[in-house]
């Protein structure tokens, strides 16, 4: 069994951090999300999939509370999201694919400003060891790679120690060990018991991180499962791939050719 197939099965139990019921958002003409339902688990990776303009970004935000719900419901944390939206936006942490800081900030001032948005403190250095920055507390968000530069927009998402994650296309464009390093917090936070709502477009990365995944395109959900489960079910239809894989991919040359061991020296 998979990890993350293995921790949905001890999830499945588990009472819901989110649930979505017949969610429906339309722009003018245009039926942007057609009846969606869904639930995420505490201490659950879920994975939202689809190609662009499938409707994830729009569920998101109106989960989120930044998006007026035309139809339907949303509840996070037992909240429901169209009548108390400000108290859902304390209770979740939202790293967007592309953030924008103010550059000449050093990362604990920038951690410290977000914090006073919340109203509270932040433990500057407890954030920036938990995302494997606690050497760069001086220094400017400029300065970072793009990796570090994820991994201290989920140190910012982070800040009011929030139960439920938003993580929007987290590693695109990120190299072979940057994308690794972000998988490994991401499976740190769910050991801490957050439940993580995933945008992606890298098959192997949901299927390495999530635990259910559903798969949309036109507004609608078209399927809902552990990545294992939705792959039998393929399978037990006939499907074979054309090409044979090979056991090794040029990924897998890259990350052996420049692996930690050589980084560390």
């Amino acid at each position: 069994m998979a990890p993350a197939e293995a921790v949905s099965e001890a999830a499945a139990d588990r009472p819901a951090m989110v649930v979505v019921s017949d969610l429906h958002k339309s722009y003018g003409t245009v039926h942007a999300v057609r009846g969606v339902s869904f639930d995420v688990r505490r201490g659950e990776v879920f994975g939202l999939l689809g190609p662009n303009g499938a409707g994830k970004t729009t569920i998101l935000e109106m989960v989120e509370g930044m998006l007026p719900i035309d139809r339907g419901s949303v509840t996070v944390d037992g909240i429901d999201v169209a009548v108390e939206p400000a108290r859902v936006r304390r209770r979740i942490g939202i790293s967007l694919q592309k953030t924008a800081f103010f550059e000449r900030l050093t990362l604990a001032e920038l951690l410290r400003l977000f914090a006073d948005i919340y109203g509270g403190r932040a433990r500057v250095d407890r954030l920036l060891e938990r995302v494997g920055l606690h050497e760069m507390a001086s220094r400017q968000v400029k300065t970072l790679s793009g990796g570090e530069q994820q991994r201290f927009a989920v140190a910012v998402a982070l800040v009011n120690d929030p139960p439920l994650l938003f993580l929007d296309e987290p590693s695109t464009g990120l190299d072979p060990h940057a994308r690794r390093e972000l998988w490994e917090l991401i499976e740190f936070l769910r050991l801490e018991g957050r439940s993580i709502v995933l945008t992606t477009h890298y098959m192997e990365e949901a299927q390495h991180l999530c635990d259910r995944v559903a798969i949309l395109n036109a507004g609608r959900i078209l399927a809902l499962d552990t990545p294992q489960r939705l792959i039998h079910r393929l399978l037990a239809t006939g499907f074979r791939k054309d090409v044979v894989l090979q056991p090794a991919d040029l990924e897998d040359v890259f990350l052996q050719l420049t692996g930690r061991q050589l980084r560390e020296q």
